[in-house]
């Protein structure tokens, strides 16, 4: 019987040194290229984001205080936060309704909140019975109130079911909010959202940093604006 195969070394054999003085010099020398290289391209997007940050701050810096007085209104009014995207702006509209729920910062209120993502069952009904355009709409439809706030991420600003359910919030009377990248796309254009920031990117893992900068300062002038203390620093 054979010895099993060592998938590691196949796959990476610059992570294992070699047998031999020179041969255990070269694998060195290649590891060394490697972790100098991870290090180069860290630094890079670390300064990469950093530099969005500071343009969409400069840019939006008195619409995200208006929106978010707007957001505070809405919330005093007894509404919610509803948020809603695809695939990684799922995990976003995730991530935000967490955070209404369940403050980061001990002193801040709880808000009511729901991700309409996270509705696996609604999700999959609507797109299998009517279409996946339509999966966001029929849950604002159903759960939507005119003193609720319609939060809609799209990378590209242009996903069909993120733009129709701003659209049908508008229409209810809700607050829209949208997060959107490269040029805000039909959002933007066709002005579906009450508020919309643009990270003005075309690569999308930069563009949802940029929205992730966005939704943390705007949830932290919500805060303020209803009144909780300020994040109080270490």
């Amino acid at each position: 019987m054979s010895a099993p195969k060592d998938f590691g070394r196949e796959l990476y054999p610059f992570l294992y040194p070699s047998s031999g003085g020179a041969r255990t010099g070269a694998a060195e020398s290649s590891r060394q290229a490697l972790l100098d290289a991870v290090k180069h391209s860290t630094i890079e997007k670390c300064s990469d984001t950093i530099e969005l940050r500071r343009e969409l701050l400069a840019e939006y810096d008195e619409q995200l205080v208006h929106a978010a007085a707007a957001m505070a209104e809405r919330f005093a009014r007894g509404g919610k936060l509803m948020s809603f995207g695809n695939g990684g702006s799922a995990t976003d509209a995730d991530d935000a309704a967490a955070d209404c729920l369940a403050p980061p910062i001990p002193q801040w209120r709880a808000l009511p909140a729901l991700s309409l993502s996270a509705d696996s069952a609604s999700v999959t009904a609507v797109a299998n019975d009517v279409g996946l355009d339509s999966v966001f709409v029929r849950q604002i439809i159903a759960l939507g109130e005119r003193s609720d706030i319609a939060l809609g991420i799209s990378t590209s600003g242009n996903s069909a079911n993120v733009v129709a359910a701003l659209a049908q919030a508008k229409r209810r009377g809700m607050l829209t909010v949208a997060l959107t990248g490269y040029d805000g796309g039909a959002i933007l254009r066709d002005g579906r959202a009450d508020f919309c920031f643009v990270a003005r990117r075309e690569f999308v893992p930069r563009i949802q940093e940029g929205h992730a900068t966005l939704w943390h300062t705007l949830l932290e002038l919500t805060q303020a604006a209803i009144g909780a203390p300020a994040e109080r620093s270490a």
